[in-house]
């Protein structure tokens, strides 16, 4: 990548970091990091093993995607992981601004179709393992939890998304999506003229991309399959950070209420993807879901606090990133 788009994603990020760090109450924040004590501590480390399942999940889609994959190091992509994923975190709406990073990061290795292609498929697949951890979700809930009529119905509409999701995206991964997406934007009125000559001018290469990814699934289904389970194990291993601070307040906190936890609050924080780290959806969603799980609210607001924290010292950390290590 060249040095000054580096500096740009790196000057963007911290300037987004540090509107976000003013808006912490410090004294609130003082108080819960006293209480967690090494508990936080493991929560922060944990995440440098979570990264590494995210990591390897992109690494194998890699590998299948080309003959030019043995110039990518698996720490390299690492760094490019956590830096990809603060800039997701730090940007409104998301993907604006971490798949660009990871794209022109790997463009010199194995060429700018390819990498658009991994990238695209390892976003899909991201998404695609959120899919079916909700709907896992709702089976733990139901086989767990009692079931009012209320939550019925909400389970219900749950369960009809996530399926409609999938079925959307396996679709997606048979013929490729980019054109399908391209074709979907320029039916929107406020960025239909964009798309269509996004599109025009643009077809041969979005084909070629729509084709590669279609090639991963169609000839190597072990290696789809295998990004996927490590993208969802993922999802499951996540809820031990939940579950951590948890333990902090409730000694006998289940991990399985802190599964059903994250799985509720990370389904209301992405209905809310448009907001810089997901602000305010993340906090909502945590008290819905502890108060649908009979804890206090002050345990909710406990550990909304220590997770926002956490991304903000890891949405830190990969910002450094950006700037650290060419290799």
């Amino acid at each position: 990548m060249k040095k000054k788009y580096q500096n740009a994603f790196f000057i963007f990020g911290i300037a987004l970091l540090v509107l976000m760090v003013t808006q912490l109450d410090f004294k609130q924040v003082t108080e819960g990091l006293q209480r967690a004590g090494y508990w936080f501590v493991a929560v922060i480390i944990l995440w440098f093993f979570l990264y590494i399942f995210n990591t390897a999940a992109w690494y194998v889609i890699i590998r299948n995607n080309g003959d030019n994959s043995g110039k990518v190091g698996f720490w390299w992509l690492y760094k490019i992981t956590v830096s990809g994923f603060a800039l997701n975190y730090a940007t409104p709406g998301g993907l604006m601004g971490g798949e660009p990073y990871r794209i022109m990061s790997l463009a010199p290795r194995i060429g700018t179709e390819k990498a658009s292609s991994s990238v695209i498929l390892y976003a899909m697949t991201h998404i695609f393992s959120h899919f079916w951890f909700w709907l896992l979700s709702v089976v733990l809930y139901i086989v767990t939890q009692h079931v009012t009529t209320v939550m019925a119905i909400m389970l219900t509409a749950i369960t009809a998304f996530c399926s409609l999701a999938i079925w959307f995206f396996l679709k997606g991964y048979k013929k490729g999506i980019a054109t399908r997406c391209m074709n979907l934007l320029s039916h929107f009125p406020m960025v239909k003229r964009w798309a269509q000559g996004f599109f025009e001018t643009h077809k041969e290469q979005l084909a070629t991309i729509d084709s590669q990814i279609a090639a991963l699934h169609r000839q190597n289904p072990k290696a789809f399959f295998g990004a996927v389970a490590l993208e969802l194990t993922c999802r499951i291993v996540s809820a031990m950070e939940i579950w951590f601070i948890l333990l902090v307040i409730m000694p006998d906190a289940s991990y399985i209420d802190s599964i059903l936890i994250l799985a509720f609050t990370s389904l209301f924080a992405n209905m809310l993807f448009f907001m810089p780290l997901q602000l305010g959806g993340r906090e909502g969603g945590f008290l819905m879901s502890a108060k649908g799980l009979t804890m206090t609210v002050s345990a909710g607001i406990f550990v909304a606090l220590l997770v926002r924290i956490r991304e903000l010292i890891w949405t830190a950390i990969g910002m450094l990133l950006i700037k650290i290590g060419k290799k």
